[in-house]
C-alpha cells in the first residue's frame, strides 16, 4: 500500500458529523453490506455514542456462526471485487466479497502512541471493545492488538476483567497471547485504555499505568476499529441498549527502534 494514511491522530468528535475521511462507520461490510453492517451512532457534547438498539438486525446473518449485532467504527476500508476472497478478517473458511469496499487509508499506523478515552454500558450478553487490526493488503499481515475488550458478564463489584493481547491469526511471525486481568475501575465512567507500540514490543495502560507488558508485536500497518456487540443468543435482559461512548482518540509515532 502506498503511505497516504496520516501519521497522528487527536479526535474528540466535536464536529457536527462524523470524518469520514477518517472513520468508517461500517463493520467490515465486504462480507455483508454497507446497508447491513451500518452502525448506530450520535455525535454529542460527550463524543461519539455508538449503541446497539432493540431493532437492530443481525450482523451477516447465516454466515457468522453464532447471532451478532455490532456497531463499530474503524480508520480503514478496501477488499477485493465481489466474489473473490480479498478481505480483511474473514471469520470463516470460504468466506468471499458480497460488496466491494472503496479504499481508504484513513489512520492505519506502524507504530505508535495510541490511546482512547471512552466509557460503555453492557449486560452479560453484551460488551465493547477497542482493538487494531492488520489491514491484510497481504494475508500474512492479519494480526490484532486488542487493547481492551469488556464482556458485561467480567463486571463485578469494584472493577472489571478486562481482556488484552495479541491474537496472530494468519500470522506466522506472531503468538497467540491473549489474557485478563482485574482492573478496579467503573467502566460506565471515562478511562483512557492505551498502547505503546514498537518494533518487538507492547506496553498495555489503564489511565497511563502500565497493566501489561509483551516482547512481540506486528510490524505492519493496522487499522483502529472501536465497538459495542451484542450477542442475542446469551442471557441478558432483551430490552438493554448496549453502548459505548467515545470521548477522545490520539495517536501519535513513536520511533521504531524505540
Amino acid at each position: 500500500m502506498s503511505d497516504v494514511s496520516r501519521r497522528a491522530i487527536d479526535e474528540r468528535f466535536d464536529d457536527a458529523e462524523l470524518d469520514q475521511s477518517i472513520w468508517v462507520p461500517y463493520y467490515l461490510a465486504h462480507w455483508s453490506s454497507r446497508h447491513d453492517s451500518a452502525a448506530t451512532y450520535e455525535l454529542t457534547d460527550g463524543g461519539l455514542r455508538l449503541s446497539i438498539p432493540r431493532d437492530q438486525g443481525l450482523w451477516c446473518s447465516g454466515l457468522h456462526e453464532e447471532p451478532l449485532r455490532v456497531s463499530c467504527v474503524q480508520t480503514a476500508s478496501f477488499s477485493g471485487p465481489v466474489g473473490s476472497s480479498h478481505g480483511p478478517q474473514p471469520f470463516r473458511e470460504g468466506l468471499t466479497v458480497a460488496e466491494e469496499q472503496p479504499t481508504l487509508w484513513g489512520y492505519t499506523p506502524t507504530y505508535g502512541r495510541i490511546e482512547v478515552t471512552m466509557r460503555g454500558r453492557v449486560t452479560g450478553r453484551s460488551m465493547f471493545a477497542f482493538w487494531m487490526s492488520g489491514i491484510e493488503d497481504r494475508p500474512e499481515r492479519s494480526g490484532e492488538i486488542c487493547v481492551v475488550e469488556i464482556f458485561g458478564s467480567d463486571i463485578a463489584d469494584g472493577g472489571a476483567f478486562i481482556g488484552s493481547g495479541v491474537r496472530a491469526f494468519r500470522d506466522p511471525m506472531l503468538d497467540e497471547d491473549f489474557s485478563t486481568i482485574f482492573a478496579p475501575i467503573d467502566v460506565t465512567q471515562d478511562h483512557t485504555y492505551g498502547i505503546e507500540w514498537h518494533a518487538g514490543g507492547l506496553v498495555f495502560s489503564i489511565d497511563s499505568d502500565a497493566v501489561r507488558t509483551m516482547s512481540q508485536s506486528p510490524d505492519y500497518p493496522m487499522q483502529l476499529m472501536l465497538g459495542v456487540f451484542d450477542f442475542p443468543d446469551r442471557d441478558g435482559p432483551e430490552d438493554h441498549v448496549p453502548e459505548v461512548v467515545l470521548s477522545h482518540v490520539r495517536g501519535r509515532p513513536i520511533p521504531a527502534t524505540a
